[in-house]
């Protein structure tokens, strides 16, 4: 990996901080301060990170973005930082982030997030289940005002070209009539890993989050009501992967508990901090 990109310690969940270092020669004046940040969590995905940051380099390119893509390793046990290392020698846009360990992919999203420097912050899954060129979707919603733009496998089902089996579809529409229940979101999809944020909702947001795994979504969704933000739901193409990494039982029960967790933390004033 360069030297001089990141210098990270053993953050805790309040302590995440911006310590970003840019010394490395190779970066230009733009690049240290770039219009968009792509930020992609991955755990154990050394199989398939080197053709994802293939294609959304290819893309940013394409696009003559000004642009950085950050990978948060989240404590990998197989070769993820060393592929991502290697693409790294030609793309001097392309940041590594390093995790305290396994933290989950809430915790993954916040560190990049908090790391980030562009106007326009996005993350995306690490296997592009929604290709990286339905990113114009997601600005173009932020473009027409929106502080937030979400990402969408239902509001168009039509657009899955490779649906879920049927029992993750079931427990997915299970866990959305609970989030809209206790805690009042509306959203169809809350649960797509493909979301896009003006810098201003992101410095809003991220701090005040509280939870690192997988029921982060609807906490950063709820923490964008509470602030008054305006999220639009887009619908995008989207193929289910083989070789996820949730269990729909195990991390089921896990999400219910972060979601009560949530609304705990909401009437026990832990979220008052938040400011627009």
């Amino acid at each position: 990996m360069p030297q001089g990109f990141f210098e990270t310690g053993v953050l805790g969940s309040e302590e995440l901080h911006h310590t970003l270092v840019s010394t490395d020669p190779r970066l230009t004046p733009e690049q240290c301060h770039p219009r968009y940040s792509i930020v992609i969590p991955a755990y154990n995905e050394s199989a398939r990170i080197a053709d994802s940051l293939q294609k959304v380099l290819g893309f940013v390119a394409q696009r003559h973005w000004n642009a950085e893509v950050i990978v948060v390793n989240d404590g990998s046990r197989d070769d993820t930082a060393r592929v991502v290392g290697q693409s790294q020698e030609q793309h001097p846009e392309l940041q590594l982030l390093e995790n305290p360990g396994n933290r989950g992919k809430g915790y993954s999203v916040r560190h990049g997030m908090l790391q980030a420097r562009g106007e326009i912050l996005l993350f995306s899954d690490a296997d592009l289940s929604s290709p990286i060129e339905e990113a114009d979707k997601l600005l173009a919603a932020i473009a027409d005002g929106a502080d937030i733009a979400i990402g969408s496998r239902w509001l168009e089902s039509r657009l899955q070209t490779r649906r879920q089996p049927l029992y993750r579809q079931f427990f997915g529409r299970i866990f959305n009539l609970l989030l809209r229940i206790t805690l009042g979101l509306g959203f169809k999809d809350t649960q797509c890993g493909f979301k896009a944020f003006t810098r201003q909702a992101a410095q809003a947001i991220f701090p005040a989050q509280k939870v690192e795994r997988w029921g982060f979504d609807a906490e950063v969704l709820y923490l964008a009501k509470r602030l008054g933000l305006r999220v639009a739901e887009v619908p995008v193409v989207w193929a289910h992967r083989e070789g996820t990494q949730i269990s729909p039982l195990r991390d089921g029960i896990r999400m219910f508990g972060e979601m009560l967790k949530i609304r705990w933390n909401a009437l026990s004033g832990k979220y008052a901090a938040a400011r627009r």
